[in-house]
């Protein structure tokens, strides 16, 4: 199925530029973290407000080599993030040479403005790889498919975080809500009416002690692999057809249960939780942890009405910042 995607996002001739622009932006998981891991269904929505751009330039600089390529990064991002994304990100740029079998490799000078926060289980590295995709192909004067922009942010983000499921590269790029399976995307139709609400906890997530954390607790009983993908997968379809059914409590509390999935597997925090219960106490239908756990953000599910309380008291739980996004298809974006 063709995913709808944004018109900023693909090069649409093939003219060379002297400048190259590219963007992206924000994703959250609803439901599937960890699961996707090991072959199962995950549910993503995109965040529209939290983007990146990318500006690429041929440099007059002398090259130390072929490829040769400097990094600027403005936003959030540290240095230390910068220095670690730069490594898959120049990997990506010689794949990107070598599939768009591009001769010419001057020195490239690269700028990244991101105001996606890092670690926080909203796609930051992946939506810097596919600007980054996007920006050569307009600098280039290429075009470039979503499955090729897909293969070369995978490129990146494997890289950056060891084999990566996919769900960041293909979310980061979506303007609806999408299941993901194993590199297969679709877009999930949607019935109901609310507000996705997600809150920034300020503690950057661990996802890499998150997934070992996981895989020891499975190695330590018989069965628990099986039984914790088991109920994910049920979750998750749940929630799936509720969403699409417009049962918008029955969604809520298919949230709840699974960020109960994860707590109880030792993937939450105190903190987590403090934002988890908040959003509950102001009328949330549900709420969990997104992302790859001990750290980041929570995701909670809303009346429109009940958003602006709900955000009020996420606040003054703790979170740092908050968005909210309408619950809606791409049939009905008006972008």
């Amino acid at each position: 199925m063709t995913l709808s995607t944004s018109p900023e996002g693909v090069s649409q001739g093939r003219r060379v530029s002297p400048v190259g622009v590219g963007r992206a932006h924000a994703k959250a998981v609803l439901l599937g973290e960890h699961a996707v891991v090991y072959g199962a269904e995950a549910l993503a929505v995109p965040l529209p407000q939290l983007t990146v751009t990318a500006s690429a330039r041929r440099s007059g600089r002398q090259t130390e080599g072929p490829g040769d390529v400097s990094f600027t990064v403005a936003g959030p991002l540290s240095r230390p993030v910068a220095a670690q994304a730069s490594d898959g990100l120049r990997r990506l740029i010689s794949e990107f040479s070598a599939a768009m079998r591009v001769e010419d490799r001057p020195h490239l000078e690269v700028t990244l403005d991101c105001a996606i926060p890092h670690g926080r289980g909203l796609g930051s590295s992946a939506a810097c790889a596919r600007a980054v995709v996007h920006a050569l192909a307009d600098l280039h004067g290429r075009q470039v498919t979503e499955d090729e922009t897909f293969a070369l942010v995978q490129t990146a983000e494997n890289v950056a975080h060891g084999r990566s499921s996919g769900v960041d590269a293909r979310a980061v790029g979506a303007w609806a809500p999408l299941l993901f399976r194993e590199g297969e995307v679709q877009e999930l139709s949607v019935g109901c009416q609310g507000v996705f609400v997600v809150a920034d906890s300020g503690v950057v997530g661990r996802t890499k002690d998150a997934v070992e954390l996981l895989r020891d607790a499975f190695q330590m009983r018989r069965g628990a692999k099986e039984e914790f993908l088991r109920r994910a997968a049920r979750l998750t379809e749940e929630a799936r057809y509720a969403l699409a059914d417009g049962r918008a409590e029955q969604l809520g509390r298919r949230l709840t249960d699974y960020h109960e999935l994860l707590r109880a597997a030792g993937l939450s925090t105190g903190a987590i939780d403090g934002l988890v219960e908040a959003a509950l106490t102001a009328g949330s239908l549900g709420a969990k942890i997104t992302g790859g756990g001990l750290g980041g953000c929570v995701i909670a599910v809303t009346g429109t009405e009940q958003a602006d309380e709900v955000e009020q008291r996420l606040r003054a739980a703790g979170a740092v910042r908050s968005w909210a996004v309408p619950m809606r298809g791409s049939a009905d974006d008006e972008r």
